[in-house]
């Protein structure tokens, strides 16, 4: 079974703009990404696929690897999607380009729920984490999950899902982790379908994969998980690079 991991990169943001060419401890953001998902050693290969040629050369100048996008694309996993098209891989790990330090753990799960699924059931998965935090759960910035009891996806949403109504009981709430492993043929059918209504709503990409009635296995982690949103984010990153430093 090959495994590669892929890194889209967009050059423009619509809340921060050129975030990811952004300093982060001598290094830029989409830089320090690369190293970490390398350091992880759980891939044949590491690509950072992208649209512009300052970070195609960001890490091809310090020895990594980057495929510049052809076409324009409204998604991450449509960016990817056209640069594996004639790859033989098998699984494919969409890692967030402005989520620079990678949890090696989280990594090696998501691909163990493939490896231990011997009749491919599983075609997406995804990592999430409990919240219990006011502020993170009504955060329109944080995307939250609902599961079935097989720990399968039930809806994406940026607004509070589940809705507290009944007070007598304590929901869970998840969050959903941006990082994305395919089976090559689930992410090349996903570039087929056209964007969904509850897709172009949201902006979440993975509401695609429910609309066309593909579930994702949502694999439950520990962890702060660090997301370059806005400049406050970049701070931070920034702080918690000293506490691991």
């Amino acid at each position: 079974m090959k495994i590669i991991a892929m890194i889209p990169a967009r050059y423009a943001a619509t809340r921060f703009p050129y975030k990811l060419m952004q300093p982060l401890g001598g290094k830029t953001v989409i830089r320090t990404t690369y190293e970490n998902t390398v350091a992880t050693n759980l891939f044949d290969e590491v690509f950072v696929v992208t649209d512009h040629e300052i970070i195609f050369d960001e890490i091809t100048s310090h020895g990594g690897k980057a495929i510049m996008s052809i076409a324009k694309h409204e998604s991450g996993s449509d960016r990817i999607a056209e640069a594996v098209k004639n790859m033989e891989v098998d699984i494919v790990l969409n890692v967030q380009g402005d989520e620079p330090f990678v949890h090696k753990e989280i990594l090696a799960a998501l691909l163990n729920s493939f490896k231990n699924d011997n009749d491919e059931k599983i075609q997406v998965a995804s990592p999430i984490k409990i919240i219990t935090n006011k502020q993170k759960i009504e955060n329109i910035n944080i995307v939250k999950v609902s599961v079935d009891k097989n720990m399968n996806s039930l809806l994406f949403s940026r607004s509070v899902i589940p809705y507290h109504r009944e007070q007598s009981i304590t929901p869970t709430y998840y969050e959903h982790i941006g990082v994305y492993a395919f089976r090559k043929n689930a992410l090349l059918q996903f570039t087929t379908w056209e964007m969904t209504p509850l897709e172009a709503a949201e902006k979440i990409e993975c509401l695609r994969y429910l609309e066309n009635g593909v579930p994702l296995k949502m694999v439950l982690t520990e962890g702060e998980i660090i997301k370059i949103d806005v400049p406050e984010d970049l701070q931070k990153a920034e702080a918690y690079l000293k506490t691991i430093s």
